[in-house]
C-alpha cells in the first residue's frame, strides 16, 4: 500500500500521492459518510477490494486525501468545526506536504456527498469540483420523512434520557434518531426540529435547517455554481431515504443557477442508499479529468 497516514488536530488523515513527484497534481478530498471515519475506508469485506485499494488500482494522476470527520454522534455533516478544519488545517497540510497544484475536487457519499457541495458552494476560491454519491439534500422531503419514526422511537423518554440509555446502533429507529440529532446539532441549535410526541414538523426550526439545503444554497451561491469545472450528482434509484429524489432536485437547482449542463455527470443507478461503492472509482476518475 501506497497510503500514508498522517495525525492532523487528535485525527487521521490518510495521503496518496503519483510516485512521480516531479510535476504538480490536482486533489481530491474524499468525505466519508456518518456513521463512518477515514478508517473506515480500509474495512475489507470478503471478495471486495476496499476503496484505498481500487484507487491503488486505478492509479490517478492525483494527490487522494480521505479525511475524517468522526464525531461522538457519528458525524457532523462535515460543516460547523468539521468544516473549519478541512478547509484550514487539511488543505494547508496537503498542500505544505505533497506536490499540489491549487485545483482541488471534493467527493463524498451521503453526509459526505453532502460536504462535498456545501464546500464547494461556498468555498470556490478552495475547490472547483465535487463528486456527490446520494447527497443530503431536499431536506423537506428526504430528512423530514424520518421525523415520525424518530417520534415513535422516542416515546414515553427525552432525548436527553434517549442519548444517557444509548449504548449501540441495536435497531434502525435508535440510529435514526442519532442521525438526526448530529443533524440537529449541524444545522440549529441542537433541538430536535419536530413535534417529540406526534413527529409533526416545527416550521420555525426547521427553516433553520433549511438554509443548509444544498438545493436552496445553489440559488443562493450562483457564482460559484457557474464556475464548478463539474457536479457529478448520483443516487440509487431505490434508495431507502429518498435521495434519488434530491439527486433530481439538486441537478435542476444546479442547472438553474447557471451551472453549464455539458459539466454535469447525473444518474440514477440501479440499487439502494448502499452497496454503490463500485461507482466511486467513476467518479473519481471523472473529477481527476474536470480538474486536469
Amino acid at each position: 500500500m501506497t497510503w500514508e497516514r498522517h495525525e492532523l488536530d487528535g485525527r487521521p488523515l490518510f495521503v496518496r500521492a503519483p510516485a512521480d513527484r516531479s510535476r504538480a497534481y490536482p486533489t481530491v478530498y474524499v468525505l466519508h459518510a456518518h456513521m463512518r471515519s477515514a478508517e473506515s475506508w480500509f474495512n475489507v469485506i470478503p471478495f471486495e477490494r476496499s476503496y484505498p485499494e481500487e484507487i491503488e488500482a486505478l492509479d490517478p494522476p492525483c494527490v487522494v486525501a480521505l479525511a475524517d470527520g468522526w464525531t461522538e454522534l457519528g458525524g457532523g455533516q462535515w460543516i460547523g468545526e468539521l468544516g473549519d478544519y478541512l478547509r484550514n488545517e487539511v488543505v494547508a497540510f496537503i498542500d505544505a506536504r505533497y506536490p499540489t497544484n491549487g485545483l482541488r475536487g471534493l467527493q463524498g457519499k451521503s453526509s459526505g456527498g453532502y460536504g462535498a457541495i456545501v464546500h464547494a458552494l461556498e468555498r470556490p476560491d478552495l475547490f472547483q469540483a465535487f463528486a456527490a454519491h446520494a447527497a443530503d439534500a431536499l431536506f423537506e422531503v428526504t430528512l423530514a420523512h424520518g421525523f415520525a419514526p424518530a417520534a415513535r422511537a422516542l416515546r414515553d423518554r427525552s432525548p436527553e434520557e434517549f442519548g444517557a440509555s444509548f449504548d449501540g446502533l441495536r435497531s434502525r429507529d435508535v440510529a435514526l434518531v442519532v442521525e438526526l440529532t448530529a443533524c440537529a446539532r449541524a444545522f440549529g441549535d441542537g433541538t430536535l426540529p419536530f413535534d417529540l410526541e406526534t413527529g409533526a414538523v416545527d416550521e420555525e426550526r426547521f427553516a433553520a435547517w433549511l438554509e443548509h439545503d444544498p438545493v436552496r444554497l445553489a440559488a443562493a451561491h450562483r457564482d460559484a455554481v457557474s464556475s464548478l469545472r463539474g457536479a457529478w450528482v448520483e443516487a440509487g434509484r431505490g434508495d431507502e431515504y429518498f435521495l434519488d429524489l434530491a439527486a433530481v432536485a439538486l441537478r435542476r437547482a444546479l442547472l438553474a443557477a447557471g451551472l453549464p449542463e455539458e459539466r454535469l455527470r447525473f444518474e440514477l443507478v440501479d440499487g439502494g442508499h448502499g452497496g454503490q461503492s463500485h461507482r466511486y472509482p467513476v467518479s473519481l476518475a471523472w473529477l481527476v479529468e474536470q480538474l486536469s
